[in-house]
């Protein structure tokens, strides 16, 4: 039985079933292991988490301890409670049609991570970094997403494991630029959040590669140097003339938490700014939905649900649920159950109501075979009384690929 316990509760003897902390907030090289000595017990209660989950079927138990399914049930309770309100949008996203802007938006995509290739080879080479083109990439992606939002976060769900570290920083930067514009702030806010995005990893660049893809477990000096890189990146980039202040805010600070967990210099609270707020809010998502050589991404609807979860202590609730109103309770690119009996691929987030996006259901799971694409609008399913959500799968456990389907749409 799986129970989530507070961190006072934990001893040796345990069996720790998930640390309840994004990967990269930790030294393990697992989530799940048998706590046997009291330095493993000092390092976890040193990386400051409240709460976490236990084995109680491998190790020693706390029967007064709430189940996973108890938790789960509450969070999901919670949260739709939060979403349940359909409210209109700060501005419309969705004025060019999803078939119309998907070319455009992967030839943008595509210039994005050119640009912020070569932003870390020349970090890496200690060249001067030019930014300009950083600017106008982010331009052209907040373009694409006042055109259709949705095209663009459906390039952002085709990741390769291999290119994470470019990839992830395209994919925050854009996911900065959409949650911004659906806050409804002004363009040079907008520009500024966007520039951040893409910007906030330079750092990792100043980190050898041994240790940034090390494969096993960090030791306490190098899970260190891995905690250089906010520090790293501010020194590069404040030596260059017209550098954006918020860029320079968001990577010094973009994994400070709002309990004072964080790093480097542990903010609390109001000490950490609205975007940098919101960038730790996405780079926890992105890099939790990514496949490392390390670590397995989790469904982008799953990591939703554990970031709503670990709000209030690490993140703010309120940015969290407008975070989930931008990509949709169920992102573009999740798989899902339906009552038919269907899988469908979600197209298209709605902003206004996120438990019913636009799918393609592609897959019978009652012939176990895939079904000529049928285009299904969940807001009209509702209406009429008709299929409805059901669950959420893994598309490896039926080999489903998400990308053929996006980028065929």
């Amino acid at each position: 039985m799986i129970r989530k316990i507070s961190i006072d509760q934990l001893t040796t003897g345990m069996y720790i079933h998930d640390l309840n902390l994004a990967w990269f907030d930790h030294p393990f090289v697992r989530n799940q292991f048998m706590l046997e000595t009291l330095d493993d017990l000092a390092q976890i209660r040193a990386t400051g988490l409240k709460e976490l989950y236990i084995d109680a079927a491998r190790g020693c138990d706390v029967t007064e301890a709430p189940t996973l399914e108890e938790v789960q049930a509450t969070t999901e309770a919670t949260l739709l409670e939060a979403l349940s309100r359909q409210v209109k949008p700060e501005i419309e996203l969705r004025p060019a049609s999803l078939r119309d802007e998907a070319v455009r938006a992967a030839s943008i995509h595509k210039q994005a991570d050119k640009a912020v290739r070569k932003v870390m080879q020349d970090v890496r080479l200690g060249r001067m970094v030019e930014i300009a083109e950083v600017e106008d990439v982010v331009d052209a992606i907040a373009g694409t997403i006042e055109r259709n939002a949705s095209a663009m976060l459906g390039i952002l769900c085709i990741k390769n494991k291999n290119e994470y570290t470019f990839l992830h920083s395209v994919a925050v930067g854009t996911l900065m630029i959409a949650f911004a514009k659906s806050l409804g702030m002004d363009a040079d806010t907008v520009r500024s959040a966007g520039v951040a995005g893409l910007l906030h990893d330079t750092g990792k660049m100043c980190v050898p590669d041994d240790i940034l893809n090390k494969p096993g477990r960090l030791s306490e000096e190098e899970f260190n140097v891995m905690k250089s890189h906010p520090l790293e990146g501010w020194e590069v980039l404040r030596q260059l003339d017209g550098i954006d202040p918020v860029a320079l805010e968001v990577t010094l600070h973009h994994h400070e938490r709002l309990d004072g967990t964080g790093y480097p210099h542990k903010l609390k609270g109001d000490e950490i700014g609205q975007i940098t707020r919101m960038a730790s809010i996405v780079d926890v998502y992105d890099a939790i939905t990514s496949d490392r050589v390390y670590h397995k991404g989790l469904p982008a609807a799953q990591v939703l649900r554990k970031l709503w979860e670990w709000s209030p202590n690490h993140f703010d609730p309120q940015l969290v649920q407008h975070f989930i109103r931008t990509v949709g309770i169920y992102p573009v690119g999740s798989l899902l159950r339906l009552h038919s009996g269907r899988l469908a691929i979600v197209v298209e987030a709605n902003a206004a109501a996120p438990l019913l996006p636009r799918l393609k259901a592609v897959f019978s799971l009652r012939t176990n075979s895939y079904i000529q694409p049928v285009d299904i609008d969940m807001a009209w399913e509702a209406q009429r009384g008709g299929d409805r959500v059901v669950g959420v799968e893994s598309p490896e456990q039926y080999r489903i690929d998400i990308g053929r389907f996006l980028l065929a749409r």
